[in-house]
């Protein structure tokens, strides 16, 4: 899919650590700002338990998971819509992105030096956030200067997107970001193509100390209150505890330890699953005996684009697709057998793929 989610956050609030722990790549975690200059791109599996059974079933020859990209960017500082510190690049490497997972410290630890010497996740998340938007008033701003002239003229369409950019410029310099604004296509067309950074779906993640990872603080009840406000989501993870877990090679062992923590599953696991809803991303599979494999589409996708996912020729010459749910795959144990039971169903170009259909692609080139 080539989709991505960008890990931002001010310097030195666990992001790195928790990059590291997230991908086999391994980005510099230290405790200076700074410590990671150029974006570290990671390929992450989507942890799947649908995939662990349709292999346990088939026992094919390979098994191949979903993944998403993450991208860890250099911390941001105060001043950097204005180019301080590393902000051009920052903003640059943002603006690539599709999503944003967005760091806050929320851990009082005298040992890790905050860059403001306080811990005050909503303040840091307002730096960030003022940052980006000053950026996004000036693309409004130069925007809003090429289409004045027309909508002057009497140009309806250039006044109709003239008002619209007026209201996002207001709504920016009221300190709210793009994507607050009302979720109209009208809206969306008129900015479209300034691919503003604070329109990207945001999650927040709350870093907490190991002992705080069952048990709310209050910078932790902080986020959670602003993001209900935003509608965004929250996400409460150790990095410190991550990063035990990611040393551990034997899964007897992290599941100990994830016990130990009171968890069924660990921080990384729930940040990969919620990065991938953050992306607006779902799962189907393709099952045969060479191979069992899931595949990553948008929500919404028609089966003729899901088969283009696979190939492209799939997609030109898409006759039909045999689909099987999931459920029913599972309970009946092979593809004759749904078959035969009559759950195998016969789909056309404008069937909408579901999240998990096991599906059987015919094609002619």
């Amino acid at each position: 899919m080539g989709l991505q989610c960008g890990i931002v956050g001010l310097p030195n609030v666990g992001k790195s650590t928790l990059f590291n722990c997230l991908s086999n790549a391994r980005a510099q975690a230290a405790n200076f700002p700074f410590c990671t200059i150029e974006p570290n791109l990671g390929v992450i599996t989507v942890p799947d338990e649908r995939l662990n059974e349709l292999a346990r079933l088939i026992q094919p020859e390979k098994v191949v998971p979903s993944t998403i990209e993450i991208v860890d960017i250099a911390g941001l500082v105060q001043g950097a819509s204005k180019g301080e510190g590393l902000g051009n690049k920052f903003l640059g490497n943002i603006r690539e992105t599709d999503a944003i997972i967005h760091v806050l410290r929320c851990f009082d630890n005298d040992n890790v030096v905050h860059v403001h010497g306080r811990v005050d996740p909503l303040g840091d998340k307002e730096i960030i956030d003022l940052e980006l938007q000053i950026k996004d008033l000036e693309s409004v701003d130069k925007k809003m200067q090429k289409t004045e002239r027309a909508a002057h003229a009497g140009d309806k369409s250039a006044k109709a997107t003239y008002d619209i950019l007026m209201q996002y410029k207001q709504h920016l310099e009221g300190g709210m970001s793009a994507r607050t604004m009302p979720n109209d296509p009208q809206y969306h067309d008129a900015v479209r193509d300034l691919f503003l950074l604070t329109s990207k779906p945001v999650l927040y993640v709350c870093n907490v100390q190991v002992s705080e990872i069952s048990c709310k603080n209050r910078h932790v009840d902080q986020v959670h209150a602003m993001a209900e406000q935003e509608g965004a989501s929250v996400l409460v993870i150790s990095a410190a505890a991550e990063a035990e877990i990611a040393e551990l090679e034997d899964p007897a062992d992290r599941e100990l330890f994830l016990e130990d923590l009171g968890l069924t599953q660990s921080g990384v696991q729930q940040l990969i699953r919620s990065s991938y809803n953050l992306l607006n991303l779902q799962t189907f599979f393709t099952a045969g005996e060479k191979e069992v494999r899931a595949w990553t589409i948008s929500k919404g996708t028609l089966a003729p684009q899901a088969a283009g996912v696979i190939h492209t020729d799939f997609e030109k010459g898409f006759i039909r697709a045999e689909v099987i749910h999931f459920t029913d795959f599972v309970e009946l144990g092979s593809w004759s057998a749904c078959r035969d039971a009559g759950k195998a169903g016969v789909e056309g170009k404008t069937y909408v793929v579901q999240d998990g259909d096991i599906m059987l692609f015919r094609f002619n080139v």
